[in-house]
């Protein structure tokens, strides 16, 4: 896949959830209770735990999509003490595409969204980074196609493209490469790590070993109400191959996760 573009440049920061408490309105057993998680600028923070254990509200919650569905208490804080408002880039587990858009105003979406009263369409300068990321992910050629005639790993690759179109200095990711196959997801985690370098990531995903090639830092998420496990990672910097120091920690990893299926 091709590589030749720039790395995100935006100021990321440091973000902390200290002593999250969490309700949904719907029911009484809190979900999160005292929960802290620091996520390092510029580094990505990789979140594993079994389906229903809360990491996807985790994220939604640090995205600020949840705050009519929920009671909570705590605090999100800030590095640099500014709001996270316009700053964040979410990539769901679905790849959300446009159906009546073209591949490349679905990765422009954000630009069309922005758009002026005077202004007709996205610049020239974001057509043409929008063409550079769609031949990234080897998507060029299906610039004018639309969702409907692509694979479910091609659309998820679009998703990426347009995460990655945002410039945010801080990036959410529920799963983005579970639908891809094995070589398309080794290679869109080396370009997502390229390309995000810079920015604050945190990464939700099921597969240990994908934790291992991007994180800086690994958490495994359990119990109710939801816990985090911190977890040691290798000393070498992601993305990482995978070698005999990162299969010992992956069969850690299986091992923790499985306490929580007794």
């Amino acid at each position: 896949m091709n590589q030749h573009i720039s790395a995100h440049s935006g100021l990321a920061t440091d973000v902390h959830l200290k002593n999250l408490s969490l309700t949904y309105n719907d029911s009484e057993q809190a979900l999160f209770s005292n929960l802290n998680l620091r996520l390092p600028s510029g580094q990505w923070t990789c979140l594993l735990g079994k389906s229903g254990c809360g990491k996807t509200t985790l994220l939604r919650h640090v995205a600020g999509l949840l705050d009519a569905q929920i009671n909570w208490s705590g605090e999100l804080i800030t590095s640099d003490n500014q709001p996270l408002s316009n700053r964040i880039a979410y990539m769901a587990q679905q790849d959300l595409l446009l159906p009546w858009l073209t591949v490349l105003d679905n990765v422009c979406l954000s630009q069309r969204l922005g758009i002026r009263p005077n202004q007709a369409s996205a610049t020239k300068s974001e057509t043409d980074k929008a063409i550079e990321l769609l031949e990234a992910i080897d998507l060029k050629q299906y610039a004018s196609a639309m969702p409907q005639q692509l694979s479910g790993g091609m659309r998820q690759r679009v998703a990426l493209a347009r995460t990655l179109m945002q410039n945010k200095s801080l990036v959410l990711m529920d799963e983005p490469f579970s639908a891809l196959d094995a070589v398309t997801r080794y290679k869109l985690q080396n370009l997502s790590a390229q390309l995000l370098k810079g920015c604050t990531v945190l990464l939700i995903t099921h597969d240990p070993q994908e934790a291992l090639r991007l994180g800086h830092s690994i958490y495994v998420m359990s119990g109710k109400p939801a816990q985090l496990t911190s977890l040691e990672v290798p000393l070498t910097p992601p993305p990482r191959t995978f070698n005999a120091e990162t299969a010992v920690h992956q069969q850690a990893i299986i091992e923790l996760l499985e306490q929580d299926y007794g």
